[in-house]
This record gives structure tokens, C-alpha cells and sequence, in this order.
């Protein structure tokens, strides 16, 4: 059986959560990459290859760091990682792997590619020159790409997430783009009322399904798309709150997510009631059920970020979610019981879950 491993960004550095084949007892290492703000981390399927970015780029630079040797040692590179003009890079946001590439987002949001397993890293420039993109707005954070998604069943397929741009495709390995945001709904402040625009949406959190189902929770709501992202639709009735950061979509169940919702974008924006729970919809969005089995019920006012929770994809499937309090949760049956496996961590900006053999 394979023993599944927590990578976790954290605000100070990186973490590597080992687990038993049980999925009961966890060991903490870390924090490694000189304890830099790690955004996110990754993993290369194909070679086991462990990758951190984040950064501060006026302090500490944007580079990309590599473990190939499960966290022993690890090195650092950002050959590349630059804009042609005179416009800084910030910070290194979210990576995402798959057919032999590397994919990094950064702030302000833009995308690069690694060929060679992280040494050099080149501009996506489809994305940049994409016509709106003088007319992007900025998130809370600032315009942020966020969200990288690659589809195991295609090299040509991928999906970002930015902030507050929304989602954007490409079917040609990066470059052509095209929105995908028909259905989002955007609060337009001014009048109250919502509007539904080409681009615009403060896109949170984004996963791939099967059958090209996808699941989207964001400023203004909770959405289901099965046509790879060309059309969505508002499934957040039932829920407690439009507004939320992570999702999770089942691997091989395409009517089943996870959503973590929050009480409101200016009420706080921690646990409905000071109370924890995923939720889950094995009716793609047409109901809900709250998992809470486990979870703190009461004084609970941590946030679950948009990288922050995530899947292992066993046939028992396993669910981990991490708070900014540093605690990170742990769920062996699809979340309907939960066990705190570690507390008094960094803030958690991150969570992926890694198979290994």
C-alpha cells in the first residue's frame, strides 16, 4: 500500500509531513528552504522530485527550490524567472506538474515553464499577451496567479486561476488563452447587483475532475463546470456563505467535491459560528452535507486557505486540510471523521498530498 506524505507551505518555510502506510501516525520535518514564505509545494509524479517556491523578491529573490532526495538536501533556481520588460516579480505563487514540465505562477501574475526539471525556467507569454490583460483588475493580495492546473490526460491542456482576473484555458500547451468564466457572477459594488463579465471574477480555488467536470469556489459563490471550465453554474445554495477559498474535486467521482466555506468576505472570514466543517456534494452541488466529526465546534475562527486543502486520491480517499493557526487535519474516509495531526505550526499557506511507493 502506499504511504501518503503531507508537502506544506508555510509562512516559515517549507514542511515535509511523513505518514505510515495507516495514515495514522504522522512525523513532522522542517522546516527546510531557509525557512523562506513557501506559498506552495508540488511534486513531480514522474520523478519524485519535490518542488517549493514563494519568496520575497526585494529580500530574499523568487527562486524555485528542489528536492530530489525526499528533503535531505535541496537547491534553489530562478535562471529565467523574469519578465523581458522592467516589471518585477514578487513572489512565486503556485506551481503545478505534469508531461514533463514545471509550471510556476507568480505576482504580478504571469506564467512559467521548466523544462529541465527546475534549472531554467522560460515566460508562457501566450497568457501575458492575451488582449485583456492591460484590464485586469488586482485582488485583496494583489494580481496573483494562483491556481495551475494540468490535465493528466492531455500536455496541451491547462488552466490557470488569477486574482482577480478569473480562470483562463489553453488547449495548445500554453500558447493561445481563452476565458473561462461564463456563469461567474461578479458583486458590482456600486449598484448591488450582479453582473456576469468575460473577465473580472475573483476566481479562489479551482479543481479538475473527471470527465472534464470542474469544480470553482470564489468571491462570489460556489461553481460546477463539466465542459473543462467553458460554462459554469452557481452550486452554493445550501451552503452557509458564497464566499470561501478551497475545493477539492473527487478523482474518479465527478458528481463528488469538497468545499470549505467561509462566514463572508468582510465578517471575519473564518468558520461559520466558530464552528469547523467541510463540506461535501455527491450530487454535483444539488445538496450538501456538512462533515464535522472531529472538528472543533466551538471559539473556532481559523481560515483554510486556497491551496490549503487537498486529496491523496486512495481507493479509501484521504482528505487534509490546514489552517492559518498552523494546524493541519487529516480525514481517511472522504471526511466524514476527522484527527488533528499536527498543531502550533506556521501559518499554512499550502497543502498537497504525495503517494509515495
Amino acid at each position: 500500500m502506499a504511504r501518503v506524505d503531507l508537502l506544506l507551505g508555510t509562512s516559515k518555510g517549507a514542511f515535509i509531513i511523513e505518514g505510515d502506510e495507516d495514515r495514522e501516525n504522522w512525523t513532522i520535518r522542517g522546516p527546510f528552504c531557509d525557512a523562506w514564505p513557501i506559498n506552495h509545494m508540488t511534486y513531480d509524479p514522474e520523478s519524485g522530485a519535490i518542488y517549493a517556491a514563494g519568496g520575497f523578491g526585494a529580500f530574499l529573490g523568487v527562486d524555485v527550490w528542489k528536492t530530489e532526495d525526499h528533503g535531505e538536501s535541496w537547491t534553489r533556481s530562478g535562471e529565467g524567472l523574469a519578465y523581458d520588460d522592467d516589471t518585477a516579480i514578487d513572489q512565486v505563487w503556485s506551481l503545478g506538474a505534469g508531461h514533463g514540465a514545471i509550471y510556476a505562477g507568480v505576482k504580478p501574475a504571469g506564467l512559467f515553464r521548466s523544462t529541465d526539471h527546475g534549472q531554467t525556467w522560460s515566460h508562457v507569454r501566450g497568457l501575458s499577451e492575451h488582449p485583456t490583460r492591460p484590464d485586469w483588475p488586482p485582488g485583496g493580495a494583489g494580481l496573483t496567479l494562483h491556481h495551475i492546473l494540468t490535465d493528466p490526460e492531455s500536455a496541451d491542456r491547462l488552466w490557470v486561476g488569477i486574482s482577480s482576473a478569473g480562470t483562463f484555458y489553453s488547449e495548445d500547451g500554453g500558447e493561445t488563452w481563452s476565458t473561462r468564466n461564463k456563469g461567474v457572477k461578479v458583486l458590482d459594488w456600486d449598484t448591488g447587483e450582479y453582473t456576469y463579465p468575460e473577465f473580472g471574477n475573483c476566481v479562489h480555488g479551482l479543481s479538475l475532475g473527471p470527465s472534464g467536470t470542474m469544480y470553482q469556489q470564489g468571491h462570489n459563490g460556489m461553481f460546477v463546470s463539466r465542459d473543462h471550465g467553458a460554462e459554469w453554474t452557481a452550486i452554493d445554495d445550501g451552503l452557509p456563505s458564497t464566499f470561501g477559498f478551497p475545493v477539492v474535486a473527487h478523482p474518479r467521482a465527478p458528481d463528488t467535491a469538497w468545499f470549505f466555506p467561509m462566514n463572508g468576505d468582510i465578517k471575519g472570514r473564518h468558520c461559520p459560528d466558530g464552528k469547523a466543517a467541510v463540506w461535501r456534494t455527491r450530487d454535483g452541488g444539488q445538496t450538501w452535507e456538512d462533515l464535522r466529526e472531529g472538528l472543533p465546534q466551538e471559539h473556532c475562527y481559523f481560515t483554510v486557505l486556497r491551496q490549503a486543502m487537498a486529496t491523496d486520491g486512495l481507493e479509501d480517499i484521504g482528505l487534509y486540510f490546514g489552517t492559518n493557526s498552523g494546524s493541519l487535519y487529516a480525514s481517511r474516509d472522504g471526511g466524514d471523521r476527522w484527527s488533528c495531526v499536527a498543531r502550533d505550526l506556521p501559518l499554512i499557506y499550502s497543502v498537497e498530498a504525495m503517494r509515495v511507493a
